[in-house]
């Protein structure tokens, strides 16, 4: 673990930081102005897997499903999902990266702090469990199965909190450097 924790020290400058935030941003931003909306157009009403971070139960997924219709199923599957599939390594590696780049800032020596950095890690890994068994709901789809939907759920639940913990860690993380910043040229003024 300390291995990749050293790994992600040595390659989080400022410039592969950036780049990799705009190629994961442009990713994001296809999903959001393209994909989703390709296959959202199929059911209007009902919010997709990916945007359900509470998670859904049988009835609903049933419903969804249903209602995407044989057209909307596929273009989940081969619009959505291949784009879904590129952008949780995007944001494990950009943002675990981002965080390590923030402790180093702040200058944080201790390496159990940086562990911390995982937690986009772990966001994408169940980001692609998830879609898998996205794909295992839509390929089932009408024998869908309430074994699958009930894990297809929790991983939904997962990524959508690792996800939020990973923003709240952003911000504290910002926040502390900002007040470093200030307080170092309070110090320089006075």
């Amino acid at each position: 673990m300390e291995a990749l924790i050293r790994i992600m020290q040595k390659y989080s400058s400022g410039k592969i930081i950036s780049a990799l935030f705009v190629f994961t941003m442009v990713v994001y931003i296809a999903m959001l102005s393209y994909s989703i909306p390709a296959v959202t157009k199929f059911a209007p009403e009902i919010p997709l897997f990916d945007l359900s971070p509470s998670g859904y139960a049988y009835n609903y997924a049933n419903e969804l499903l249903h209602t995407l219709g044989a057209d909307g199923r596929n273009l989940y599957l081969s619009i959505q999902l291949p784009l879904d599939f590129i952008y949780p390594g995007l944001f494990s590696v950009t943002y675990s990266l981002m965080l390590v780049w923030l402790c180093k800032k702040l200058l944080i020596k201790n390496t159990k702090i940086y562990y911390l950095a995982l937690v986009p890690f772990l966001a994408g890994i169940f980001d692609y469990v998830e879609n898998i068994y996205i794909i295992k709901m839509i390929n089932s789809f009408p024998d869908l199965q309430v074994s699958t939907v009930k894990i297809a759920s929790l991983f939904t639940v997962l990524k959508s909190s690792f996800t939020l913990i990973f923003f709240i860690l952003l911000i504290v993380g910002f926040v502390m450097l900002l007040k470093k910043k200030l307080s170092k040229n309070s110090q320089q003024l006075g």
